[in-house]
């Protein structure tokens, strides 16, 4: 399916390959999100290993799909939308994918084994930040279901604001609780990525507003 998919675009009009690439930027980190759920709800670490290795197979081909956006916006002179919002999009994206994988990294190098009820809940909320944002970018190829663009990104700034709050109850129970400081570090670094990658889901979402502000 892969090898027709790209058989396919060659013979896109060149500016419609970004819509492509978006979609599929937008399912993979779907895919990423889905199994760092995954990862967290097991205690079972060989099972807990294969999650991380995943997602850094998906997290590789996250990069692949960024760099090919770049290349196009490098060889086309005719694009959809702005090249700094296709830019920054692109890069917002990866972003994401980024903190996803730097999340299960973290977590897998400081063998935490068991996650806790904030990682969990933040994981969860990077997981409906990334449906939310597979929501809103196809519709982009066409502009016109806007509601569906508008909506997708109230709802992942809403996400934001209630990963921003987990976060803050989550430092603030782990300086009163955690006696151990090196434990302190590493878990404050695995809180601070999982709240980072909805951070980096309401970049893309304005950017999205962005874009359909100076196209609608």
């Amino acid at each position: 399916m892969g090898g027709f998919n790209s058989f396919v675009k060659l013979f896109m009009p060149k500016d419609r390959v970004f819509y492509s690439l978006f979609e599929d930027v937008a399912s993979n980190l779907v895919e990423m999100a889905t199994v760092l759920n995954e990862l967290v709800a097991t205690s079972d670490l060989s099972v807990r290993k294969d999650k991380v290795h995943l997602i850094e197979r998906l997290e590789h081909k996250n990069d692949d799909y960024t760099h090919r956006i770049f290349v196009e916006l490098g060889q086309n002179f005719i694009t959809p939308f702005d090249r700094e919002d296709i830019h920054y999009l692109a890069a917002t994206l990866d972003d994401v994918a980024d903190y996803i994988h730097g999340s299960a990294k973290r977590m897998d190098l400081y063998k935490v084994h068991s996650a806790n009820e904030s990682i969990r809940k933040l994981t969860e909320l990077i997981h409906l930040g990334v449906l939310e944002l597979a929501k809103a970018i196809p519709e982009l190829r066409y502009m016109q279901n806007m509601r569906v663009i508008t909506d997708a990104c109230v709802k992942i700034n809403s996400l934001e604001n209630h990963a921003d709050d987990i976060y803050d109850m989550a430092i603030a129970d782990l300086f009163d609780t955690e006696q151990n400081a090196a434990e302190l570090i590493k878990m404050r670094e695995i809180y601070q990525a999982l709240e980072i990658a909805t951070d980096k889901c309401e970049d893309c979402a304005n950017v999205i507003e962005t874009i359909i502000i100076k196209y609608s």
